[in-house]
């Protein structure tokens, strides 16, 4: 059995199919999925697709490319949401300096708002963060002396000393499909040396289709591929890969059912 711990199964890119990509993820052994929010207003769109499937489950957040629409976000209100029982983690929320859609200090401020949401509810903190390794390893670990937070890297690109940190402070890190790209040697390094008992895997579909799917449409079956090319790194078989990733899943979202024991 493999997790699929990020999605995007909202996207307008499964308006046509979804069942029908929900149908090969478990043919593909992909049995439990964790669909993300892109923002609040996404927020019924992921209810109702989790509602739909008791191996489905969903976050309440806002990216930071939205933080500009949510600027006078509350924790409370994340907290509010959290409390439906399909909803597992925190986010995705963070920081990105790449694109800069929001203004940095309104990313920073909408980020501390999940922050205290996770510290609250004690649900992991789904992180998205590029090209602003140093602010957001300085705003976590600030946040993190003001009370615990389990954070997770989700999709990880960034160095090693962002990875180390948030090892530190009892986070997770998870590698998507961007492992096996031609060019991704930096990230490849770190999934290698990340504890086997700290990572988790994800395909951030529709996005990042990996090899050799690349230029397509991604999907919850193609994290089949992710665990492959991570049992490459880790020299292990890929159903040790395939159980250790699932364990590490359900116990950093501990809200999820864990098919297996059903």
């Amino acid at each position: 059995m493999l997790v699929d711990s990020h999605v995007n199964l909202h996207s307008e890119k499964y308006s046509d199919d979804i069942a029908e990509v929900i149908k090969r993820a478990r043919d593909a052994g992909v049995r439990t999925l964790l669909t993300i929010s892109d923002q609040l207003s996404s927020t019924e769109a992921i209810k109702e697709i989790a509602d739909a499937d008791p191996d489905i489950w969903r976050s309440v957040g806002v990216h930071p490319h939205h933080a500009k629409d949510y600027s006078e976000l509350s924790s409370e209100k994340l907290i509010g949401l959290a409390s439906d029982s399909k909803v597992i983690g925190i986010g995705e929320c963070g920081l990105d300096f790449y694109y800069e859609y929001s203004e940095r200090y309104v990313q920073a401020d909408v980020f501390k708002a999940h922050i205290a949401a996770a510290r609250e509810t004690q649900l992991p903190l789904i992180i998205h963060t590029r090209d602003a390794d140093k602010e957001t390893q300085t705003l976590i670990e600030q946040e993190h002396r003001e009370g615990a937070f389990t954070p997770l890297l989700h999709c990880y690109t960034g160095g090693q000393a962002l990875a180390n940190a948030v090892l530190e402070l009892g986070g997770y890190i998870s590698f998507s499909g961007i492992i096996t790209f031609k060019n991704a040697d930096d990230v490849r390094a770190i999934a290698k040396t990340t504890p086997l008992d700290r990572v988790i895997i994800e395909t951030d579909c529709p996005y990042l289709a990996p090899a050799p799917m690349r230029g397509r449409r991604n999907e919850p079956a193609y994290v089949v591929n992710v665990a492959e090319k991570l049992a490459e790194l880790k020299e292990l078989p890929i159903e040790d890969i395939q159980k250790v990733t699932s364990d590490n899943f359900f116990r950093l979202f501990s809200r999820a059912k864990d098919p297996r024991e059903q």
